[in-house]
């Protein structure tokens, strides 16, 4: 895929999970390089598909990511605590293909305390060895799914779940517990259920889950299709009708009880505290965790509710048995369904030239 010399112009109306790594050679510049990796960059995870992220073009070899607050999620995330994750996991993609592409990047984090948005600064200073193992992490960043349907019953292999957690620990500010034992992932997976059943029992949760709901060729090209869940995406808005007017919590607790059962591993990402810094840590660290499952053919989904309702979250940091604050609960295993990538909004609609004085 060429690269026009107009830097901000590449790839802007382009589906990001069609990226082609062969389009970085024809960038002509350090600015030009650091803003391919934005296409890298939004491939990451985020809460109903949100993409709460925006990156500023600010120099010829600088990018600013910053929060989107208009994509905020005020009843299920009032502090906008997965909304930072969510944009810490798309920094720790774009740090990757970095990597993958022999670009040496500068990273400052949380820079201006006066500016909440202004989430990282990011600099091209120069060239790196190309690491063995770059072609895997491009196709990773590409090839991750979020797959909310029954695993297999096969166990992970040992060496997966290693380096998952030596993944997620790598910068040494998260924690990946693994938990394999039926007991365990049983308890683990009760607190899901009482989150479900309270989170429904909400209208205004149920409004605002629906309001994400939506088929794939919408104009917005965000939210969640009917398709995730094994329904047609046409039928998006039923889904989204249903969500709204029925408190199914009952249902969905047990379906998802089942799925906590059943999944041959549950994993918990705990942090040492809870503040932007930690929830930026969070996301990076949840994000290089998924690379590693997904390099490996493991699958995985969330099953955050007992972190997203407050009550349950210290029942929860009290079953890790550490001192831990706990920011994603995932499961893990072998899912034998195809699944669809989510939707992604073009680049060109969160990469934008910003003046600087």
């Amino acid at each position: 895929m060429a690269i026009p010399e107009a830097p901000v112009n590449a790839m802007l109306d382009d589906d990001p999970w069609l990226v082609d790594p062969a389009g970085f050679t024809a960038c002509r510049s350090p600015g030009e390089r650091v803003r391919f990796l934005v296409t890298y960059a939004v491939l990451a995870p985020s809460g109903h598909n949100t993409q709460p992220w925006l990156f500023h073009a600010t120099g010829a070899d600088r990018i600013e990511l910053r929060a989107d607050r208009a994509r905020a999620l005020p009843v299920v995330d009032p502090h906008d605590r997965a909304l930072v994750i969510s944009c810490g996991a798309a920094l720790a993609n774009l740090r990757r293909a970095a990597v993958a592409f022999g670009v040496e990047l500068r990273v400052d984090a949380l820079p201006d305390a006066a500016d909440a948005d202004l989430l990282a600064r990011v600099q091209a200073t120069g060239t790196a060895a190309v690491p063995p193992d770059a072609g895997m992490l491009l196709r990773a960043m590409t090839q991750r799914r979020t797959a909310r349907f029954a695993f297999t019953p096969d166990a992970v292999p040992d060496a997966a779940a290693r380096r998952a957690i030596a993944a997620a620990g790598e910068a040494g500010d998260a924690t990946l517990h693994w938990c394999s034992e039926p007991a365990q992932k049983h308890a683990l997976g009760v607190l899901v259920a009482e989150g479900d059943r309270a989170q429904m029992a909400d209208p205004a949760f149920r409004r605002e889950l629906a309001a994400w709901i939506r088929s794939r060729h919408a104009d917005s090209r965000d939210g969640l299709s009917g398709a995730a869940f094994g329904m047609p995406d046409l039928l998006s808005f039923v889904g989204a009708l249903t969500v709204r007017t029925f408190d199914m919590g009952e249902g969905q607790s047990a379906r998802d009880l089942a799925l906590a059962d059943g999944s041959p591993a549950l994993a918990v990402l705990a942090t040492p505290g809870d503040t932007p810094g930690d929830w930026m840590a969070a996301g990076a660290a949840m994000q290089r965790a998924l690379l590693a499952l997904t390099g490996d053919g493991l699958a995985y989904s969330f099953l955050n509710q007992p972190i997203e309702v407050p009550a349950l979250r210290p029942r929860l940091a009290a079953a890790l048995g550490t001192g831990d604050t706990p920011q994603i609960l995932i499961r893990v295993g072998r899912c034998t369904r195809d699944v669809p990538a989510a939707i992604r909004r073009p680049v060109g609609d969160v990469l934008v030239e910003r003046a600087t004085t």
